[in-house]
């Protein structure tokens, strides 16, 4: 096989880890379908809001429509608060009181009279605005990592030479988890770091957990059973980072007043 269809089949690879991820993301909007009259409408509600007033819209049902926005803060026991929306421009919307930064609020719609999401409520978390100049460098650098381990992972399963590849790999896992990390961290909540000791943030801990399987796989690179270490770690990489990202991150503490990564 051409080195030509291993970069291909690794970029397939890569992409649908990195949709996946993203789909399945406590972030990623919420799709509801939202029944009226015989027809069908699917509406997306945002479960990530940056410090402004959120606006929850309801693209395309009809402006003859009656509906209603619920909140509270979470998690918390305040009784919801009630707000009708309001047709602006094209579509309903209705906007979302601004939090504290990593504050969440959960939520539900009326429409029609019909609850939607009432008994699983939406909750969405509030943050700073990542500025590009960080966030994209975090964000290609980590897919170029990914991308590099998959391709070290053929390499592996070829017996062709890996070892550069390897190094690659290491590397932009390194700049893109632990300096630009870090730093999109500090950006929309605060901390630095909230993976182990300091907390329990799952994007910080499964970039922890992959370095050191890499880090590992290098210093055995001499070893004769090198490739069964390097395999592992790209397994281990691609398993961990299937899980769902920016769960169990910071979170606002209402009762004290203040910022937790303790879940």
């Amino acid at each position: 096989m051409k080195k030509s269809l291993y970069w291909l089949l690794a970029v397939v690879i890569t992409l649908v880890l990195s949709v996946y991820q993203r789909m399945t993301g406590p972030t990623h909007p919420k799709k509801v379908t939202v029944e009226l009259n015989g027809e069908s409408y699917k509406i997306k509600l945002p479960r990530s809001g940056v410090q402004h007033d959120e606006v929850v819209t309801l693209k395309g049902v009809p402006q003859d429509v009656k509906s209603q926005l619920h909140y509270r803060r979470y998690p918390t026991a305040d009784a919801y608060t009630t707000v009708d929306f309001s047709w602006e421009g094209d579509a309903w919307q209705a906007p979302l009181p601004v939090q504290p930064v990593a504050g969440k609020l959960q939520y539900y719609i009326t429409v029609d009279g019909k609850n939607y999401t009432a008994d699983d409520p939406i909750v969405i978390r509030f943050r700073n605005d990542v500025p590009a100049g960080i966030l994209v460098p975090h964000i290609l650098l980590m897919f170029a990592a990914m991308l590099l381990a998959v391709y070290t992972l053929l390499l592996v399963i070829t017996g062709k030479s890996y070892s550069r590849w390897l190094k690659a790999t290491v590397v932009t896992l390194f700049v893109g988890g632990f300096i630009f990390g870090p730093l999109v961290q500090h950006e929309a909540f605060g901390p630095w770091w909230t993976g182990f000791p300091y907390g329990t943030d799952l994007t910080d801990n499964k970039t922890l957990l992959s370095f050191l399987f890499f880090v590992a796989a290098l210093v055995t690179l001499k070893w004769k059973y090198n490739r069964w270490v390097v395999g592992l770690a790209v397994l281990f990489m691609i398993a961990i980072f299937s899980i769902p990202h920016s769960a169990y991150g910071s979170e606002y503490d209402y009762a004290n007043q203040q910022l937790s990564t303790e879940k």
